[in-house]
């Protein structure tokens, strides 16, 4: 595609000053251009690399070859085609003669629209060029894509290239998830943290190849759900993923289907610490953001590590030294009893019930729980009690524990988290079964809080920080510069809520901080499972701690080197034509001013 031929043309200077001096730049619309004479031929392109932005000009042209000289990127300078895929594409300028004055247009050769850019992001996503992602993410926000259709776009690459579900499909579907509460540049950030991990995944992995509905059958949902589970019990993928296709075509977004996939996640008990379930939880989540229709792509994804994966039946910290096992599955079994028992009952919350699943008696847990199920209580009442315990093991993690301890409240937080969700689509036994597993997994840490880090009410320390929302803001991101300030981030997260500042600007802030950092993807869960929970406690004191405790994880494990938060700011500094190099005059002295003809 080209311009059209009515861009404004900028005079560079006659046709003989510019092949004495062999390269001039002036400046366009938007970028500095320059224009080279190599061997009586007039090629012309935006003078910044497009790898980090350092002046073309200053490089060298030999055999039609442009060089830059600060990480030797190589161009075709007749098109701007690079040699090093590292570096991309350069924009490239039409020139002109005209009675001996040389003149170059103010618009590259190739149109900069939606079309252009979502080529690009699958190019960088191919070659895993984090660099080229971010420009192409900017570029079609630019030109007026929203959020969901990039995220529909990275998605669609994701589900063609990895037979599994990964870190960066995680990423992307909580992407979806924060987007309301972002600011664009912050967006932006956490957009592109998901395809640099979409594209790092795929990268090498084996792609997925589609298997096919079963055809024709009056298929039950109660015999699919069945089928299901069976397939994935005895780790047959092929057989569940045929079901799923076909419960797919049958029920679409409905409960059925909801039932068949999360009964299955949870046969394994808090299968792979937690994560079997809650990347089937995403797989809905992302699909609520991109659109039903691309459902036969996303889903059968979760199904490797799930027929895969470990449960903590086979885990001797169940067993041993009290046996969990076998009394959560006779309450398993139970379920469908005490549902019916507790029908058109009205619980009375339990002012105890946090204390016992904070405890360390676990069949007290187990028995607690069927009794509030007996006695009328809602499952999503019990699920949203049991995400807050787990959110208190991270708010009162003891830091006398090694730093690889977090992981385990993590995992608990994030599991709980994602039955509350799934509890939403579907209160089937089935899906219920989750609530117990995740109260069993926050009495696993229950040594983690030994001794128990104090909330920040408790510390009487709160009025000696800023007032004012923007400050505490920017104080939050300053002392995530230090490391390790646990105590810290806990405080000013807990100032800010306490002085009723709205919710939305700290989760952006905590959402920028989380994914500027290089860690792996445990605290972009977290932060996501964080901001729900609050939600559902519509913040009050409950909502705060749970703030308190992802301010306290992220803390700990910050900061990190930052590199992939670098390359996203250069991206952003090359798309506002910025002087990366301020030291480095972009014009020569002798060149000629710009004139827009």
């Amino acid at each position: 595609m080209t311009q059209a031929s009515q861009t404004p043309l900028i005079r560079v200077a006659t046709l003989a000053e510019l092949q004495k001096k062999g390269v001039m730049v002036v400046t366009a619309s938007d970028r500095p251009i320059a224009v080279f004479a190599d061997n009586g031929k007039i090629a012309a392109v935006d003078n910044r690399c497009p790898h980090i932005g350092f002046p073309l000009h200053t490089g060298t042209l030999k055999d039609g070859i442009l060089t830059c000289h600060w990480h030797e990127a190589r161009f075709d300078i007749c098109n701007g085609c690079t040699f090093d895929l590292f570096a991309d594409d350069v924009a490239s300028y039409p020139t002109e003669v005209n009675e001996g004055v040389v003149y170059v247009a103010d618009a590259p050769r190739l149109r900069e629209d939606s079309a252009y850019y979502r080529q690009r992001l699958r190019h960088g996503l191919e070659h895993n060029i984090s660099l080229i992602q971010a420009k192409a993410i900017l570029g079609l926000r630019r030109n007026g894509s929203d959020w969901c259709e990039i995220i529909r776009e990275i998605t669609s690459y994701g589900c063609r290239n990895h037979d599994d579900w990964n870190q960066g499909m995680t990423i992307l579907a909580i992407v979806g998830n924060l987007v309301p509460y972002l600011s664009e540049k912050t967006a932006y950030h956490a957009l592109l943290r998901a395809s640099r991990q979409v594209a790092a995944d795929c990268n090498q992995a084996v792609p997925h190849r589609q298997r096919e509905p079963l055809s024709n059958g009056d298929h039950s949902a109660e015999r699919l759900t069945r089928w299901m589970r069976d397939w994935v019990h005895c780790r047959h993928r092929d057989g569940s993923e045929r079901v799923l296709l076909t419960a797919v075509k049958k029920f679409g977004p409905a409960r059925e289907l909801a039932d068949l996939l999360y009964s299955a996640g949870l046969d394994r008990v808090y299968a792979q610490v937690g994560h079997v379930f809650d990347f089937t939880n995403k797989g809905f989540e992302l699909l609520e953001t991109i659109g039903w229709d691309d459902a036969v792509e996303v889903l059968p994804l979760v199904l490797h590590r799930m027929v895969m994966a470990r449960g903590a039946e086979e885990d001797a910290h169940w067993h041993h030294p009290i046996e969990i096992i076998e009394p959560l599955r006779e309450a398993e079994r139970q379920i469908a009893d005490c549902l019916r028992e507790g029908r058109d009952k009205a619980w009375v919350t339990d002012s105890g019930l946090l204390e016992v699943l904070l405890g360390d008696d676990p069949l007290h847990i187990i028995e607690t729980l069927q009794h509030a199920l007996r006695d009328g209580a809602a499952p999503r009442e019990l699920s949203k009690r049991v995400a807050y315990a787990a959110a208190l093991r991270l708010a009162r993690f003891a830091m006398t524990n090694e730093v690889a301890d977090w992981f385990n409240p993590r995992h608990s937080f994030i599991f709980a988290n994602a039955v509350h969700q799934a509890l939403g689509r579907c209160e089937s036994p089935g899906v219920v079964r989750g609530i117990f597993q995740g109260a069993l997994s926050v009495y696993m840490g229950r040594f983690l809080n030994l001794p128990s880090a104090k909330l920040p009410e408790e510390t009487g320390d709160l009025d000696e920080l800023p007032h004012d929302p923007e400050e505490l803001c920017a104080h939050l991101l300053d002392l995530l510069d230090r490391q390790a300030d646990v105590t810290s981030a806990a405080l000013t997260v807990s100032r800010y809520l306490q002085q009723r500042h709205p919710v939305k600007a700290l989760i952006d802030t905590l959402t920028l901080a989380t994914v500027r950092e290089d860690f792996d993807f445990h605290a972009v869960q977290v932060l996501d499972a964080g901001v729900q929970q609050y939600h559902e406690w519509n913040g009050g004191p409950e909502g705060e701690h749970i703030l308190v405790g992802v301010a306290r994880q992220l803390a700990a494990f910050c900061p990190t080197p930052r590199a992939g938060h670098q390359t996203a700011t250069i991206a952003m500094r090359l798309q506002r034509g910025d002087k990366i190099y301020e030291d480095l005059d972009y014009t020569p002295a002798e060149a000629t001013e710009s004139e827009v003809s």
